[in-house]
């Protein structure tokens, strides 16, 4: 009988009424509880460490700045650092290229451990824990993914967009004779700037972001106020065809910046001092059009004609410094190497505003000088005879190359903001990737089943979006070579397109009369 009664108690789980337990199985169950009663205390004080010192797992959920999630959610433990983060995060994300990142948990950046971060703030590690990431210096744009919003207005084709220097602005130009300025942020119109009397071709922020400039068919050069909408002064007028270009002179040059270039099909370039409003110079040397003007950083201005060539003029006086021959066609585009440094005078992406006049001119110096490195300005320009020429305008009248490969004219050249490529849009509906210091040709984007109207690039150079007659956008990844995303949206031709200098947002205009705005 007590044998059949041990095989069942052997058999039969341990019940505390089948038999007086042993001294090992009470102590293994008493621990037990004593666990459960530590791990119970310890989320009763929603610290990550419990009553008997012992460590608590973190669950938490990486997002990005707009509340994305990145990845599933991470069992982490409580002595994980910013760096251990970072170095998961960059894993998460499968970047080549590793990207330093900062992290915000419980409202505040992390610093040291995350357990010691938590229980300095009596955050709960009960709910899955919300880490907030932000890319820090060397800072990676996201590509535009959708269009945030369709903004009805203007009543004919939008022909020009362009973000402020800062990238927290925006205008456009239109065939409906005005220049509108819209809020990014919510996303609405602000102010409708009347004053044109024919189509407004082109507009222009100065470098400081305090005045937009811009010129139309009416042959007039006017200038808006981009916080209350108002006209400065009145018309600047002297060409006698409408003006197809416009050019600031650099922040790092004259802060704030007071003068002004445009081309016009009349054949001139014009120099505008925009607080006397009168025309300081008058450059004429081309026999034909005037299709595109630069400014460039080292008091040289480059302007590019239907006459077949590109001159070169000293700022200060109006002379010709040199004439670049070697086009057999209109010249339609010129690309300027430290073209982005100048567009954005003193703000870098993070849209810091400098104290004074003087700080803002020092910044504008630095990061002009960071752009160039020290090494002379680069020009490409694109024609209608399919190619293009890469010079240094500044010391030679040799082209440093010649760019073939597109089999129709090139309608926009556009260095990348580091300079290091160069990008081009054609007729032929490629987008075509050079090498931005030799002129190498670099790799064929196709995509687009309609001609490349204009690109811009991301602010970290990494990516391009082009604009084309075929109503849609294109993303293209610089990396992989690759069309990263497709953005149809628009009911008919883009003809303008631009990218924040922050990043955030695009913005594309064209033939439907909408202004749209993508982001990520």
């Amino acid at each position: 009988k007590q044998a059949t009664q041990r095989v069942r108690t052997a058999d039969a789980p341990p019940s505390p009424f089948a038999h007086k337990p042993n001294d090992s199985t009470m102590m293994s169950t008493q621990e037990t509880k004593r666990r459960k009663r530590q791990y119970a205390e310890a989320a009763a004080a929603a610290t990550p460490i419990d009553a008997g010192g012992e460590r608590v797992n973190i669950i938490a959920q990486l997002e990005d700045a707009e509340g994305v999630p990145t990845g599933p959610q991470l069992d982490l433990p409580h002595d994980a650092d910013p760096k251990q983060l970072e170095e998961l995060l960059n894993a998460l994300l499968q970047n080549d290229d590793k990207v330093p990142f900062a992290f915000y948990a419980a409202d505040a950046e992390v610093m040291g451990q995350l357990g010691d971060h938590l229980r300095a703030r009596e955050a709960s590690v009960e709910q899955v824990l919300r880490i907030v990431y932000q890319p820090q210096a060397l800072f990676r744009v996201r590509p535009v993914t959708r269009c945030s919003s369709a903004i009805p207005g203007h009543a004919e084709a939008v022909l020009s967009v362009a973000f402020s220097p800062d990238g927290k602005h925006l205008a456009s130009g239109s065939g409906d004779t005005t220049v509108r300025l819209w809020s990014h942020e919510t996303e609405t119109p602000k102010h409708t700037c009347k004053g044109h009397t024919n189509w407004v071709l082109c507009i222009s922020w100065s470098p400081d972001g305090r005045v937009i400039a811009s010129g139309g068919m009416d042959k007039e050069v006017r200038l808006w106020d981009p916080v209350t909408g108002a006209a400065v002064g009145g018309a600047m007028k002297g060409h006698k065809k409408h003006i197809t270009a416009l050019a600031w002179e650099p922040a790092h040059v004259a802060y704030p910046p007071v003068r002004l270039a445009s081309a016009s099909g009349d054949g001139t370039v014009r120099i505008w001092n925009t607080v006397h409003r009168n025309c300081e110079l008058s450059l004429t040397a081309h026999t034909n059009s005037v299709t595109s003007i630069k400014w460039g950083g080292e008091g040289l201005i480059y302007s590019a004609s239907r006459d077949t060539t590109v001159f070169v003029w000293d700022a200060k006086d109006g002379k010709v410094v040199r004439q670049l021959k070697g086009h057999g066609h209109w010249v339609n585009t010129l690309a300027l190497s430290s073209e982005y440094a100048i567009r954005t005078g003193p703000y870098d992406h993070k849209a810091v505003k400098p104290d004074n006049d003087e700080e803002a001119k020092g910044k504008a110096l630095e990061r002009y000088k960071a752009a160039t490195g020290g090494k002379p300005e680069r020009l490409i320009s694109g024609s209608d005879d399919f190619t293009m020429f890469m010079w240094t305008p500044g010391t030679s009248k040799q082209p440093l190359n010649r760019m073939t490969g597109h089999v129709q004219l090139i309608n926009h050249v556009l260095f990348s903001p580091d300079g290091r490529w160069a990008a081009s849009a054609s007729f032929d509906k490629a987008v075509k990737l050079w090498d931005g210091h030799t002129g190498v040709f670099v790799a064929t984007m196709r995509g687009h089943v309609g001609p490349v109207y204009q690109i811009a690039w991301s602010a970290d150079s990494r990516m391009v979006v082009s604009a084309s007659k075929d109503s849609t956008l294109k993303v293209w990844n610089v990396r992989t070579k690759k069309m990263e995303l497709d953005l149809p949206g628009h009911a008919d031709e883009v003809y303008a397109v631009d990218w924040s200098p922050m990043g955030t947002k695009a913005a594309s205009g064209g033939k439907d009369k909408m202004l749209r705005l993508w982001r990520h």
